[in-house]
C-alpha cells in the first residue's frame, strides 16, 4: 500500500519520543543471550530488534530473519558458538543477495563449522555450533563494521578470547567503539590499539545490572531534515538522547549546522531549531564513512534546499537493503535532480525546481521511505510500500502527523 503526503506546513513547536537505538538494542540483545544477568530498558521497537529477540529465544532449527541484516551477521556469530546446536539461518530474497563470506571465513578460521545451503558467499547458512578455541583472525579494515562487531560480541565467550587484526584504513569506527563500550560496561576487558582489537575471555557470570538504550540517532536524522526544510523559528524536541552518545549518527548535531539547524541538549533529549536560511551558493561536503546510515537523509535535505553536495565514504551503501546509491540517484532524478555516483561517492548538482506528485519507490528499504518524507514540506509526493518503515521505526508516520504532516493512505 502507498501513501499520499500532501504539501504540508508543520507546527512551530513539537515534541516527539523516539525509542531505543536499533544498533545498541541488537548488540545488547545478543549480549543478554550470552549473559542473562543483563536487563535492558528502552529496547528498540523496530522489526529488526523484534526479529533478533524472537531468533534468540527460538529453539527451532530454521531461523528466518527476513530483511534484518544486522541480525543475520550477529546471529551467524552467535549460533557458531552454541555447542551441539545445528541451525539454518535464512532471510528474504534480498538477504540472500547480501554477502556474508567475509564473516563466515573469519568464523571458520576461528574453528567454526559454517557452510552455504545455496550460493557460495551468501545466506542461507548451515551452522553447526561448537566451542571455538582459536583466537586470532584478520579482516580488511574497510568491511562493514557489523562483521567486526559480530566477532567482538561473542569474543568474551571464546575459550581464549579474541585478537582481531584490521588490515588497512578502518571505517565506521564509532560502531566498533559502541560495541567495545558495551562490553566494557559488563567489565569485559578490551583493547583497541592501532589496527588490533583484543577481547579477553570471561567465562563466569557478569554482575547483574540494567542497561538503558539511548534513543536512535538514525531515526533522529529525519527530524533534523524536517527542521532544515521548515520555516525559520520552527523547533522540534526529540527524546531521549544524551550528549555523549555511543552512536556515530550523533554527528548529525554538527552536520546539520550546515543546513541552518541548531542542537541544544536538554535533560533527556535535544531541541532542534531552524535558526537561519542557508546560502544557496553553499556546497555541502561530508565524508560519511563513520555514519553511512544518514547519507540518504542528508542527500535529500541538500536536494530539497537546492544545494550542491559531495558525499563520500559511502562504499557500504551498495550492500544494504538495496543499493542505496543507485536508489538515491533514481529517485532524486525522478524529482528533477541531477546525481552522479561512483561505488563510494554521490555528487548532487544544484536543482531549483522539484517535480510534484512523484511516486517514490522504497526498494524494501526503510530509510528510502523516511529520508524522502520530509520533502512534503516542499512538494506533494507519494511513498510506495510505506510500512517498510516498521523495520526500524514503526510509528514514523504517526509521529509525522503529530508534527502536522497531511498524510493519507491510498491503494
Amino acid at each position: 500500500m502507498n501513501i499520499k503526503v500532501q504539501k504540508s506546513s508543520i507546527k512551530k513547536k513539537s515534541a516527539i519520543q523516539i525509542t531505543g537505538s536499533k544498533s545498541e538494542s541488537n548488540r545488547l540483545l545478543l549480549l543478554q543471550a550470552l549473559y542473562p544477568e543483563i536487563n535492558i530498558e528502552n529496547v528498540s521497537n523496530s522489526d529488526d530488534s523484534q526479529l533478533m529477540t524472537k531468533a534468540l529465544a527460538s529453539t527451532e532449527q530454521v531461523i528466518d530473519i527476513h530483511h534484518a541484516g544486522t541480525a543475520m551477521r550477529f546471529l551467524t556469530a552467535y549460533f557458531a558458538t552454541q555447542n551441539n546446536r545445528e541451525t539454518i539461518i535464512t532471510g528474504s530474497k534480498r538477504m540472500k543477495e547480501r554477502p556474508i563470506k567475509i564473516l563466515v571465513d573469519a568464523l571458520n578460521q576461528l574453528g567454526a563449522d559454517i557452510s552455504y545451503k545455496e550460493n557460495e558467499g551468501f545466506p542461507p547458512l548451515l551452522i553447526k555450533g561448537k566451542q571455538l578455541t582459536k583466537n586470532k583472525v584478520s579482516l580488511d579494515a574497510n568491511v562493514s563494521s557489523q562483521y567486526i562487531s559480530a566477532l567482538l560480541l561473542i569474543a568474551s565467550k571464546l575459550e581464549n578470547g579474541l585478537e582481531l587484526t584490521l588490515n588497512g584504513k578502518i571505517t565506521s569506527v564509532p560502531y566498533i567503539n559502541m560495541t567495545l563500550s558495551l562490553l566494557s560496561e559488563l567489565n569485559i576487558e578490551t583493547k583497541f590499539e592501532g589496527n588490533v582489537i583484543s577481547v579477553k575471555p570471561l567465562q563466569e557470570k557478569v554482575e547483574t545490572k540494567t542497561l538503558t538504550v539511548d534513543s536512535d540517532w538514525s531515526s533522529a536524522s529525519y527530524f533534523y531534515s524536517i527542521a532544515a526544510l521548515a520555516e525559520v523559528g520552527t523547533s522540534i524536541e526529540i527524546s531521549s538522547y544524551k550528549k555523549d552518545s555511543l552512536q556515530g549518527d550523533s554527528a548529525l548535531a554538527e552536520i546539520y549546522k550546515s543546513f541552518g539547524v541548531s542542537t541544544v541538549f536538554q535533560d533527556k533529549g535535544v531541541l532542534l531549531t531552524k535558526e537561519n536560511e542557508v546560502n544557496k551558493e553553499t556546497t555541502i561536503d561530508f565524508n560519511l564513512a563513520n555514519s553511512p546510515d544518514i547519507a540518504q537523509t542528508i542527500a535529500v535535505t541538500a536536494f530539497a534546499l537546492g544545494l550542491e553536495s559531495n558525499l563520500t565514504g559511502l562504499h557500504t551503501l551498495k550492500i544494504k537493503e538495496t543499493d542505496r546509491l543507485e536508489a538515491l540517484k533514481t529517485e532524486i532524478e525522478k524529482l528533477g535532480g541531477a546525481v552522479d555516483i561512483t561505488n563510494e561517492t554521490l555528487h548532487l548538482k544544484v536543482t531549483n525546481d522539484i517535480k510534484e506528485n512523484v511516486a517514490i519507490a522504497t526498494y524494501n528499504d526503510h530509510r528510502m521511505a523516511m529520508a524522502f518524507a520530509p520533502l512534503a514540506l516542499k512538494t506533494p509526493l507519494e511513498i510506495e510500500d510505506y510500512m517498510v518503515v516498521s523495520k526500524s521505526y514503526p510509528t514514523f508516520w504517526d509521529d509525522l502527523k503529530q508534527l502536522g504532516f497531511d498524510i493519507k493512505a491510498i491503494k
